[in-house]
């Protein structure tokens, strides 16, 4: 076999390859033989067909199955034999494949990018640190009787915070409209729940009020058939209730705990809350870090694997909202929304793949079986979760592949810069909020 590697263009390589005549036309020859033996066809009887006639019906289909196979056979022989990692499927292309010719093709692929690892103590990163404050868990506690509020009805006008109780029909030029109709919707006043202005038109109403709402629904609107029009509510309130917190042994009971005991409960809310910190500290020290040695490393990355990765971004958004075509045809979505994102992730990738095997990075039982417990713990039966991933080896893999990286992680970080930055746990657990309070 002969071989001729050129360098096309950055990671593109383009083998020629040329096997023998004899390793095709042998072995198209030996499979002719062996239809002659098994092929029946009228006038002959059974393995007494000439091979000239299975030569001539069959020849031309068993010679390109036979050259496919060489060639696919002969390719792999030519990457190992040159030290070449592709990167993905070749394009293959005969050059010459007439019977009693060398067989002579072509194949075009990427390689895997040589990636040299950069210096660890370049990276920097300020990791957040926080604490559950008292303070936190007197919030969290009002906030879960909030939540868990019941709804009392009044004999009074309502108002901000109140829940009315209605029926409603709306109609556009008189004429009422799909989905425009309830009984007995139960609306908080202040939520926003409704289109703008229809709440507002309800507060300082009263049991038995009726009330022509008067509204313009969004040009954005999800209904396209009533996007930008005027509809008229004609609503009848029939109960005005307020909101009352539950009370703390209310709301240890409410949660399932055990007596009602509210140290019991305040201790379990607190843990709660310390392990939901420490992912969100944990989960953004990790991605700091990601971030940083995507921006450390600079290398070619094989086109090919980042037009897999887009289909797998793609794949991923539309089951994120629930809206995967039958028969698995997804909508035309464009490539370039997710390219960027791809690139970083398939560049990110290499990058932990040569810090594992350069370093010999690997994921023990005990690390995996912490891990699993790690995230069977916000379960109600954790031991089930455990046992469904020890049952499975494909979600298995997937844990081994989080220590994995969790190792990588904390590889990096032993030989990074690492400046703490003390953060509340508001600061940590709702940035958004945080910034829009700064910004006010």
């Amino acid at each position: 076999m002969q071989i001729s590697v050129e360098t096309t263009s950055g990671l593109e390589r383009k083998l020629t390859i040329g096997v023998p005549a004899s390793k095709v036309d042998d072995v198209a020859l030996e499979r002719m033989k062996d239809l002659a033996k098994n092929q029946r066809m009228n006038g002959f009887r059974p393995g007494k067909i000439p091979l000239n006639v299975i030569k001539k019906k069959f020849g031309k289909h068993v010679r390109q199955d036979v050259v496919s196979e060489v060639m696919q056979r002969s390719f792999y022989e030519a990457v190992v034999q040159e030290k070449l990692q592709p990167a993905g499927a070749p394009h293959i292309e005969p050059v010459t494949m007439e019977e009693g010719k060398d067989l002579e093709f072509t194949a075009t692929f990427e390689i895997y990018p040589e990636v040299e690892l950069g210096d660890f103590a370049a990276v920097k990163v300020d990791k957040m640190t926080a604490e559950v404050a008292d303070d936190d868990l007197t919030k969290m506690i009002d906030t879960l009787r909030d939540q868990q509020a019941n709804w009392v009805e009044v004999k009074r006008k309502s108002k901000e915070g109140d829940q009315v109780v209605i029926d409603f029909v709306g109609t556009i030029d008189g004429e009422e409209f799909s989905g425009g109709k309830a009984d007995d919707f139960a609306l908080e006043l202040g939520k926003g729940q409704m289109i703008p202005g229809f709440e507002d038109q309800l507060a300082g109403t009263k049991a038995g009020d009726e009330v022509e709402v008067k509204v313009t629904f969004p040009e954005d609107y999800h209904n396209k058939d009533v996007a930008a029009k005027d509809a008229v509510f004609a609503t009848n309130v029939k109960i005005v209730n307020k909101k009352e917190a539950l009370k703390m042994g209310e709301l240890a009971e409410r949660l399932g705990i055990e007596d009602a005991n509210i140290s019991t409960m305040k201790a379990d809310i607190r843990k709660n809350m310390e392990r939901e910190l420490n992912q969100v500290l944990t989960a953004k020290a990790k991605e700091q870090i990601m971030d940083a040695l995507v921006d450390l490393h600079a290398f070619d990355i094989p086109k090919s694997m980042i037009d897999q990765e887009i289909q797998n971004l793609k794949q991923q958004a539309m089951q994120q909202f629930g809206a995967q075509a039958q028969g698995g045809n997804l909508p035309d979505l464009p490539s370039e929304l997710f390219e960027e994102k791809a690139n970083r992730r398939v560049k990110l990738g290499l990058v932990v793949g040569e810090i594992i095997k350069q370093n010999k990075l690997t994921a023990d039982k005990d690390q995996v079986r912490t891990k699993l417990e790690e995230l069977a713990s916000v379960y109600e039966q954790p031991e089930e979760v455990i046992n469904y991933y020890l049952s499975d080896e494909n979600r298995l893999n997937e844990v081994e592949q989080l220590v994995l990286e969790d190792n990588v992680i904390q590889f990096v970080e032993e030989k990074a810069t690492i400046s703490e930055v003390a953060k509340s746990f508001d600061e940590v657990m709702n940035p958004k909020k945080e910034e829009q309070e700064s910004a006010e």
